[in-house]
């Protein structure tokens, strides 16, 4: 977020991008079915049935990323471009690479068109570009700060900000707008990042108390292997061969991405399914549904480096008329925050079981147990130790400037 003499870009990074998918694309025009039924999550998590009791209907999201497109029929009429102070609008709605796009399809997309299904369908969208890897030194000289772009969404209606990116620096002002948006009442998701297998840095703004820091899993609930894990990694999600946006010419989607991104959005997504259901609900009382509600086979007070408090569950919540959120002023994630003990340090030993019944009753970290009709995937929880056993996939370039996860 500084100036273009003070960052180092890596252009190669754009090549890769965050998501890393394969160079075979599906138009989304002609192939509805294939990319949507690419999003294996929707069927383990039981979207259809979450729908009936809520879809994210009257919550906003902003998504802080490279840009969103507005004109993607899946997205037609859900980005709220008007709603981003004049000041902070520069390239909000010129994707530069399609990752933010997907972002934003993944959490409210409509599916119109043969695009991507969100899982909060209902949810609107905001759209902030900040600085990031693949943009000219130009492009990150007229972007507005991240901390400008926090500030302003935590003094508007939006309520959760979703941040599918990484920073290997802290940047002056940053964690004082993190905290300001908390104190404003926002849940802030971010990814924990992609490079497990090099620095295994989760950077920033993953690392600024207040804010959820996501990992990525495969459809059997195993950790990739991309997943930066550690003290951050407070919540877990699908992740890993996923469909997305190619490239910036919106002409099709590509097969089998992988990232710490899509995971950050679903969870997203998931706190906006729950918040819609209870609008009167508070950011912590959100958090804590998810927390409470995750799937996980180890204790509760003990988060796994790997998969933090376990697997987003939103349905958990949603079927449950009677779930108590607890307090509405107690921040779920405080010894994680601004006191108390520090997260979990990598190298303290974390579970490593294989999956156990949960508070539920069940094995499934989707739910989708043998108690469940109508649906033969099963999808484990698993702990620190067995997560390391995880899918192929190529590694993810490690930049000191902020990247896409």
């Amino acid at each position: 977020m500084l100036s273009a003499s003070t960052r180092r870009l890596t252009a190669a990074c754009a090549a890769l991008g965050a998501l890393m998918a394969l160079p075979v694309g599906l138009a989304p025009s002609a192939a509805a079915a294939d990319v949507q039924s690419q999003q294996w999550y929707l069927s383990a998590m039981k979207a259809d049935e979450m729908w009936k009791t809520s879809t994210g209907k009257g919550v906003k999201v902003a998504v802080v990323d490279t840009g969103v497109n507005p004109s993607t029929p899946s997205l037609q009429g859900k980005v709220l471009v008007d709603e981003v102070p004049k000041s902070l609008s520069y390239g909000a709605t010129q994707d530069i690479n399609g990752h933010g796009t997907t972002m934003a399809e993944e959490i409210a997309g409509t599916g119109r068109g043969g695009g991507l299904k969100g899982l909060a369908p209902g949810a609107e969208i905001v759209p902030y570009r900040v600085a990031l890897d693949g943009m000219s030194l130009a492009q990150v000289d007229k972007a507005p700060k991240l901390s400008n772009v926090i500030k302003a969404i935590a003094d508007s209606d939006v309520k959760i900000i979703n941040m599918s990116f990484g920073d290997d620096i802290s940047y002056d002002g940053e964690q004082e707008a993190i905290k300001y948006a908390a104190s404003k009442g926002k849940l802030m998701f971010a990814a924990v990042g992609n490079n497990a297998q090099t620095s295994n840095n989760a950077g920033y703004p993953v690392s600024y108390p207040y804010v959820v820091g996501v990992s990525a899993i495969d459809k059997t609930g195993k950790v990739g292997k991309f997943s930066t894990h550690g003290r951050d990694v407070d919540l877990t999600a699908p992740g890993v061969n996923l469909p997305a946006w190619c490239n910036a010419s919106f002409r099709s989607y590509c097969s089998h991405g992988n990232g710490t991104s899509d995971a950050t959005a679903i969870a997203s997504a998931s706190a906006a399914l729950i918040w819609s259901a209870h609008p009167d609900w508070t950011a912590n009382q959100v958090l804590r549904s998810l927390i409470d509600t995750a799937g996980r086979d180890w204790p509760k007070d003990t988060p796994s480096n790997y998969l933090g408090y376990g697997v987003v569950r939103p349905r958990k919540v949603l079927e449950n008329p009677n779930y108590n959120p607890g307090s509405a002023t107690a921040d779920p994630l405080a010894t994680e925050n601004w006191r108390g003990k520090p997260k979990t340090s990598p190298s303290t030993p974390t579970p490593s079981s294989p999956a156990k019944s949960t508070s539920g009753g069940e094995t499934s970290a989707a739910d989708t147990s043998s108690k469940s009709s109508g649906n033969t995937l099963t999808w484990v929880v698993v702990g620190a130790a067995a997560a390391l056993v995880v899918i192929g996939g190529a590694a993810f370039a490690v930049i000191r400037s902020r990247r896409r996860a």
